[in-house]
């Protein structure tokens, strides 16, 4: 877990450090800052996560690698929606929504992510449940 924690907290100064661009794995990728409320704790999380965008909306998903449970930030959400993102040099208070209801939906919106980061395939590969959707609006 602390080597996760590490790994974060390196990501989020370079993103911080770098006006949103980090190398490694993720150089040329889009990626963002989320900070949620701890739903136990009620401390600021931060957590970077790749996005895609949808109709003036960011998408995020809570994939956690394709683990068996969701990521602690997905827990935070669905307890407090009310979240900071930071997207390159831009830091702005927004409403974070999970696609629930509207399957067919979730469905796309993860398939464009998809699209962009083959990635997420695999993870949909290694676990059995529905990997949650999340939309951000400002």
């Amino acid at each position: 877990m602390s080597e996760m924690l590490d790994w974060n907290k390196n990501i989020i100064k370079e993103f911080r450090e770098n006006e949103g661009k980090v190398g490694g794995p993720f150089e040329g990728g889009s990626l963002l800052l989320l900070t949620t409320t701890g739903a136990k704790s009620g401390e600021p999380r931060t957590s970077p996560l790749a996005y895609t965008e949808d109709d003036g909306k960011y998408v995020i998903a809570a994939s956690y690698a394709g683990a068996d449970k969701n990521p602690a930030w997905y827990h935070n959400i669905v307890a407090n929606p009310k979240v900071t993102i930071e997207v390159g040099t831009e830091k702005f208070e927004a409403t974070a929504t999970v696609v629930l209801e509207d399957r067919a939906e979730r469905d796309r919106l993860y398939a464009k992510m998809i699209s962009t980061m083959p990635g997420f395939a695999d993870y949909e590969k290694k676990t059995d449940r529905v990997i949650p959707v999340v939309t951000i609006s400002r």
